[in-house]
């Protein structure tokens, strides 16, 4: 499959460059997303969010997510919404921040061969506020996804996706801030439910020395 096989290499080469980095951490993911339709014509629909992020070797909660999205369909292939997320970050020795977001989104299918094989977009733009800090940082992120199967029930799952901050403020840094990048596979449970675990390597810039987190990342799927 030859757009596998491209799609694969660029992901390598993106995975190649964090190498220079000095401090590295092993994490483990975890993240429920729930999805339903609002309407009997399946225009609007909802998604909910949570995610439990254990750092420093996995030994710990540093990061707690919750998210919501309401969205409309504007076709099949291209849908738009907005929601709201909160965000606890507990690092070690800081304090921890409370962040409150905003963010639009734009979801596009850049391909789709009605086989499993699809490419599709993600734009989202955040507006970012801290409790710690009077100040709103502005951030575009980009995911761009590969889905296709590998067996009658299974998929692998590709995707990469840079953080862009728009301004630079304490706690939201103008540039490129950091960089996931993802490879797992999708297995169904149900017809409603699927789990896809991967590995999630992120690049994060930082003032200092640069740091790369190898994750392992367990997200459970639900479809109503």
């Amino acid at each position: 499959m030859r757009i596998l096989a491209i799609i694969c290499a660029v992901f390598g080469t993106l995975w190649a460059a964090p190498a220079a980095a000095t401090e590295e951490d092993f994490n483990v993911w975890t993240a429920q997303f729930i999805f339903f339709n609002l309407d009997e014509d399946k225009d609007w629909y909802a998604r909910f969010e949570a995610q439990e992020r254990f750092t420093d070797d996995a030994d710990r909660l540093g990061q707690l997510l919750l998210r919501s999205f309401v969205g409309y369909r504007i076709s099949d292939a291209v849908n738009v919404g907005g929601g709201y997320a909160y965000i606890l970050t507990d690092p070690v020795g800081p304090v921890e921040v409370n962040e409150h977001r905003i963010y639009q989104e734009l979801n596009v299918t850049l391909f789709d061969n009605g086989n499993g094989i699809r490419l599709t977009s993600r734009n989202r733009l955040e507006q970012r506020f801290y409790e710690e800090s009077g100040s709103t940082g502005w951030r575009y992120r980009n995911l761009v996804q590969f889905i296709a199967p590998i067996t009658e029930r299974n998929s692998i799952v590709l995707y990469t996706e840079p953080f862009i901050g728009l301004n630079d403020v304490p706690f939201n840094r103008e540039g490129v801030a950091n960089w996931r990048n993802f490879a797992g596979v999708s297995f169904p449970l149900t017809r409603e439910l699927s789990f896809t675990p991967g590995y999630l390597n992120q690049y994060v810039v930082r003032d200092g020395e640069d740091r790369v987190d190898h994750i392992v990342n367990l997200a459970v799927f639900a479809r109503f």
